[in-house]
């Protein structure tokens, strides 16, 4: 459960948003895949429902650090591609960064983003991370879904902003 759950944050805000000022995600359902390039994890799936409002605060509340956390964040773009480079301070460790985004975020698009970690616990797989998102929207949100919804390959659903989170408002 914990693991599920810890996947379902980071596919949350799928973009390494590094709270950057990321494009709202076409309001209703999609389909987010998260691949883990070169470690022995299977991929994960999950649906999820968003709304402008929603969609918006949890790129607030997980889309990463914030610019006081982070010595270097170069964001550049080019047509339906944005490509951001950071270097950002988590307690003892220090996370460098480069990420991809292309696509639409009004029918599909993907992330690439590989990292390093200097510093910090040890963590499993030692410090470099290679992670690929793809993500395409399927059309409106189910009956009974509502903006938040996050709906999980063996059927689990969780509502984001039901979860609390430091600085975000409830819902």
């Amino acid at each position: 459960m914990r693991y599920h759950f810890a996947i379902a944050i980071g596919l949350i805000a799928a973009t390494p948003a590094f709270a950057l000022d990321m494009p709202t995600r076409k309001a209703g359902l999609w389909e987010l895949t998260m691949e883990f390039v070169g470690r022995n994890l299977p991929g994960q799936t999950m649906k999820q429902c968003v709304d402008a409002a929603t969609d918006k605060l949890m790129n607030q509340a997980y889309g990463g650090a914030g610019k006081e956390a982070c010595a270097k964040q170069d964001v550049s773009k080019a047509g339906d591609t944005m490509t951001i480079d950071s270097v950002c301070k988590f307690g003892p460790a220090t996370v460098t960064s480069h990420a991809v985004v292309s696509g639409s975020f009004d029918s599909a698009y993907s992330v690439d983003v590989e990292s390093s970690r200097e510093g910090g616990p040890p963590m499993p797989g030692g410090g470099k991370n290679h992670m690929k998102i793809t993500a395409k929207w399927l059309g409106p949100c189910g009956a009974g879904q509502k903006p938040g919804d996050m709906i999980m390959a063996n059927g689990m659903k969780i509502n984001v902003l039901a979860m609390p989170h430091p600085g975000v408002p409830q819902r």
